[in-house]
C-alpha cells in the first residue's frame, strides 16, 4: 500500500473546496485588527485571539522593531545553550511576578508548551486526569509523557472524582484542564478540581491560553479569577493571544520550573523565542500591567455582543468570556453560513468535528477590547440576517 494513498482520498476539504465554501487560510492584507483587509475587502474582525488588541498598540510594535535592532532576527539556538537572551529572563521574571508564581519558563509556542511541560512532569507509571475537551496541545503532551491517561467527561466533576476512586497508583496524579475552553469560552470548574486534587493527592495544571489577559484580577487568569493562585500547582499560557506575540510559558515553583528546563525535550531542542516576538510579549505585558481597564473594558463589550444575539433570538453558548459560539448544527451549513457571514463582512471561525459533536457545529465568535460597540452591532446585524431567529 502507498504511504500516500490517504492523501487521495475524499475529504470534507475536498466537498467544501467543490461547493465553494472552504472556510480556511483567507489571507490577510492588513494588521490584525478590529477591522481587517482580507482578500481585498474590508471585514469586522471577530475570529481573533487578540483579546486586548495589543497587535497594533503603538508602543508594544516599537518594542519589536526595537528588538530586531539592538539582537537582529533570530536567536539561533535553543535556551538550553546559546539561545538565552537577557530578554528572555526578564520577560520570565516580570510574568512570575505579575501571575505570583515563584518562577516562570517561555517555550517558542504555547503547542510545544503543553508538550514540553506534560511529558516531562508525568512519565511512566503516572496517571493524567484529561478533560475531554481539553486542547489538543494537552491530548498530544499526554501522549507523549507515556503516563496512564484517563479521560473525564467534559467539567463533570462527578465523573472526575469516579475516576480517582477507581485506582490506587504508585505514581503521581496530575489533574489537566484548559481554564477557558477554547471552542465553547466556558471557564473549568477549578475550584472542586482544587479541592478533589487535595483530597486524593493530585497535583493541578491550568491550560491559561484563553485566561490570561481576559479573566481574574487585572487579567491574571483563571486561578485568579476564583482566588486560587496558591492551589493551581502549574499554569500553562501563551503569548500569541492576549499579548499579542508568539510563544508560551510554564509557571510554578521555582523547583518544579528548573526540573523541567533540564528534561523538557520540547524545550531543550528548540529554538528559544525571536528577539522581537520576546520584547513584544513583554511590551504587552507591561501594557496590560499598566492598563487593567482593558480587561473590564472586554467583558464590557462581550457582554454587549452576547446581549446583542440574545434579542435578535440567536441560539449562543452561555458563558461570560470574550468566546461566544453561535450554534449552527451541521457541518455544511456551518460552513455555508461562515461563508455568507465573510461575504458579507464579517469574519468568523466555523467549529467542525472532532471539536464539536457533528449535530452540534458552531460559529466561534470572539472580541477584542478595541472594538466598539457600532461595530458589535453592525456584526451582530449581519450575523443574525444570516443565521435566523430561533425564537
Amino acid at each position: 500500500m502507498d504511504i500516500f494513498e490517504k492523501c487521495y482520498e475524499p475529504s470534507l476539504a475536498n466537498q467544501a473546496r467543490e461547493q465553494g465554501i472552504y472556510p480556511y487560510f483567507h489571507a490577510l492584507e492588513s494588521r490584525q485588527d478590529k477591522v481587517v483587509t482580507m482578500e481585498g475587502k474590508r471585514r469586522i474582525m471577530l475570529g481573533s485571539n487578540n483579546y486586548l488588541g495589543l497587535t497594533t498598540c503603538p508602543e508594544v510594535m516599537e518594542a519589536g522593531i526595537k528588538a530586531v535592532e539592538q539582537y537582529g532576527t533570530g536567536c539561533s539556538g535553543s535556551r538550553f545553550l546559546n539561545g538565552t537572551l537577557q530578554m528572555h529572563l526578564e520577560l520570565e521574571e516580570e510574568l512570575a511576578r505579575f501571575l505570583n508564581k515563584e518562577a516562570v519558563m517561555t517555550f517558542s509556542t504555547g503547542f510545544q508548551s503543553n508538550l514540553g511541560i506534560i511529558s516531562a512532569i508525568a512519565r511512566h507509571g503516572d496517571y493524567i486526569l484529561c478533560d475531554k475537551e481539553n486542547h489538543a496541545s494537552i491530548y498530544d503532551g499526554c501522549r507523549l509523557s507515556f503516563a496512564k491517561t484517563l479521560y473525564y467527561k467534559h467539567n463533570d466533576m462527578e465523573d472526575l472524582e469516579r475516576l480517582l476512586q477507581t485506582f490506587s497508583p504508585k505514581g503521581g496524579v496530575l489533574i489537566v484542564t484548559d481554564g477557558v475552553f477554547s471552542m465553547s469560552g466556558e471557564i473549568a470548574n477549578v475550584p472542586e478540581i482544587v479541592r478533589l486534587a487535595k483530597q486524593y493527592g493530585a497535583r493541578v495544571m491550568v491550560d491559561d491560553a484563553h485566561g490570561l489577559g481576559v479573566l481574574g484580577e487585572g487579567g491574571r487568569g483563571t486561578a485568579s479569577h476564583f482566588g486560587l493562585e496558591d492551589e493551581v500547582d502549574i499554569y500553562m499560557g501563551t503569548f500569541s493571544k492576549s499579548l499579542a506575540s508568539l510563544g508560551g510559558y510554564m509557571a510554578a515553583k521555582a523547583d518544579v520550573v528548573d526540573f523541567v528546563k533540564h528534561c523538557s525535550r520540547p524545550f531543550i531542542f528548540s529554538a528559544s523565542i525571536p528577539p522581537a516576538a520576546c520584547a513584544v510579549a513583554l511590551a504587552a505585558l507591561r501594557h496590560l500591567s499598566a492598563h487593567p481597564e482593558l480587561v473590564t473594558r472586554l467583558h464590557q463589550l462581550s457582554d454587549y455582543a452576547r446581549n446583542g444575539f440574545k434579542k435578535a433570538g440567536i441560539r449562543i453558548i452561555e458563558a461570560t468570556t470574550p468566546i461566544i459560539p453561535i450554534y449552527t448544527y451541521d457541518m455544511i451549513n456551518t460552513l455555508a453560513k461562515a461563508k455568507e457571514v465573510y461575504d458579507r463582512g464579517v469574519y468568523v471561525n466555523p467549529v467542525l468535528p472532532p471539536a464539536t459533536s457533528p449535530d452540534e457545529c458552531l460559529l466561534r465568535t470572539s472580541y477584542m477590547a478595541t472594538l466598539t460597540e457600532d461595530l458589535i452591532d453592525e456584526a451582530v446585524e449581519i450575523i443574525s440576517s444570516v443565521i435566523g431567529s430561533e425564537k
